[in-house]
């Protein structure tokens, strides 16, 4: 089964972020241990480092990075796929692409802490809690 990771999900465990934590991290350890493909959207990751790194040490997101590099498929996408990430009813041209990096990667969800976000997807959205009570 692939998926693609929102990074609201990495920074959850990356900054053990509460309540969200215990539930984002047993995603990621689903995707470490190898039982699915996590896919990271490309585009993301200069988000997450900047992210991990104005929340941190620039260690710390240089260490956030290798750990998503070591672990999940990066997607990138061209530019007909961006067009059409611009061409879905969604308001948030991030959301947007990300929908487009899943239906890309032939993932069955999106998992994200914002499954409102992602009603018009073409990939159904679900939080890691619900994705991890579909898997049992």
């Amino acid at each position: 089964m692939t998926v693609v990771v929102d990074i609201n999900v990495l920074l959850d465990v990356f900054q053990r972020r509460e309540p969200y934590y215990a539930a984002s991290a047993a995603v990621l350890n689903q995707i470490m241990n190898g039982r699915m493909v996590g896919i990271c959207p490309a585009h993301g990751l200069t988000t997450l480092f900047y992210l991990a790194r104005r929340h941190g040490t620039q260690v710390d997101a240089e260490a956030v990075i290798d750990r998503v590099l070591e672990y999940f498929e990066v997607v990138s996408l061209d530019k007909s796929e961006w067009e059409r990430a611009r061409s879905l009813p969604m308001d948030d041209f991030e959301d947007a692409a990300i929908a487009v990096t899943a239906e890309k990667s032939g993932a069955l969800f999106i998992v994200t802490r914002n499954e409102g976000d992602f009603v018009s997807s073409p990939v159904p959205a679900v939080s890691p809690a619900s994705f991890l009570s579909r898997m049992s």
